[in-house]
């Protein structure tokens, strides 16, 4: 994976180059980032050469708030996370039980978004920050063609060094004022930790096999499976 500078985004990089079975993960296929609204005009010529499609996981209200079209590239919306995401703190969610909820309760857009990746175009994927929504979408892709499972927890667990620290201690600071008993704000809203993605993939595994039949029993064809591996999948001499 290589980290990429793009002015005004922060947390974009590019997964090509993790090992893969018959290969390794194609480089320019798959890009993950935080939010494009603050994109200088240099940052957003960088990505209208890089990609041509982008794939948007933040809901209405987010979109509404913090604008991000890039001229150029086809940007496709879908929100992943059912309900506010204010509600997850208020909640006190987990984040293992974030990732279980995105799974179980948006099966069809994950479907949606790893088909876009399978139709072979350069495709940037993000959320807001690039960490949860982003995070379980580009390691179900990656995993279901067979990405190195360490390399894929690897991939996760970059984010939380690529997040602005100041942007991290600001937030840290408000959630503890305002959800004082929270156990999981801070981890919530700044932190990747490795295992988090490790158990969620060994989750997977137990109740659907493997990231290819959590995709495949919410629609996902082998057709699309192979053509998913055709476009992340190049082999090695």
């Amino acid at each position: 994976m290589t980290v990429l500078d793009v002015e005004g985004v922060s947390n974009v990089r590019d997964v090509g180059g993790m090992p893969a079975e018959g290969g390794r993960i194609r480089s320019g296929v798959l890009l993950r980032s935080g939010q494009l609204s603050t994109a200088t005009p240099a940052g957003a010529a960088v990505l209208r050469d890089a990609v041509a499609r982008i794939v948007d996981l933040r809901d209405g209200e987010e979109v509404a708030a913090e604008p991000s079209e890039i001229d150029g590239p086809e940007t496709t919306h879908l929100p992943l996370f059912l309900g506010s995401v204010r509600s997850f703190f208020e909640s006190d969610v987990s984040l293992d039980d974030l990732y279980l909820h995105l799974l179980e309760e948006s099966g069809d857009r994950l479907v949606e978004a790893v088909r876009i990746i399978a139709a072979g175009d350069p495709t940037l994927v993000h959320c807001t920050v690039g960490k949860d929504r982003t995070g379980v979408t580009v390691a179900l892709a990656l995993s279901a063609v067979g990405a190195d499972r360490e390399a894929v927890i690897a991939d996760y667990a970059l984010t939380e060094s690529q997040l602005p620290p100041e942007r991290s201690r600001r937030i840290a600071e408000y959630l503890r004022s305002q959800h004082p008993e929270a156990v999981h704000a801070v981890t919530l809203a700044t932190q990747s930790p490795a295992d988090v993605m490790r158990r969620l993939l060994a989750q997977v595994d137990e109740r659907w096999g493997s990231a290819a039949g959590y995709l495949r029993a919410n629609g996902m064809t082998e057709g699309e499976l192979d053509a998913l591996r055709a476009a992340l999948v190049e082999p090695i001499d």
